[in-house]
């Protein structure tokens, strides 16, 4: 979680080196803040239960609910009522 705890500077900070040093390298970011995600990643894999559940660009899979949403789905998330 690289950008847990950080304040808003130090989170555009951060974020800016990721992207930097993605532009000539492959950064491999491990988070569970889906935001983060949408923000930084340019391909996503999700993992549910140590199964690869989908591996694919990130703006594929948010293109039609979300990611929070399609990560609800790949992962059989059930709502309480």
């Amino acid at each position: 979680e690289p950008t847990s705890g950080l304040d808003p500077n130090q989170l555009v900070g951060i974020r800016e080196l990721i992207q930097g040093l993605g532009a000539t390298k492959t950064v491999l970011l491990s988070t569970h803040i889906l935001q983060e995600v949408e923000i930084l990643c340019s391909r996503v894999i999700l993992i549910d239960q140590g199964r690869i559940v989908a591996d694919r660009p990130t703006q594929e899979l948010g293109e039609r609910a979300g990611l929070e949403k399609s990560f609800h789905e790949l992962t059989n998330f059930q709502v309480a009522n």
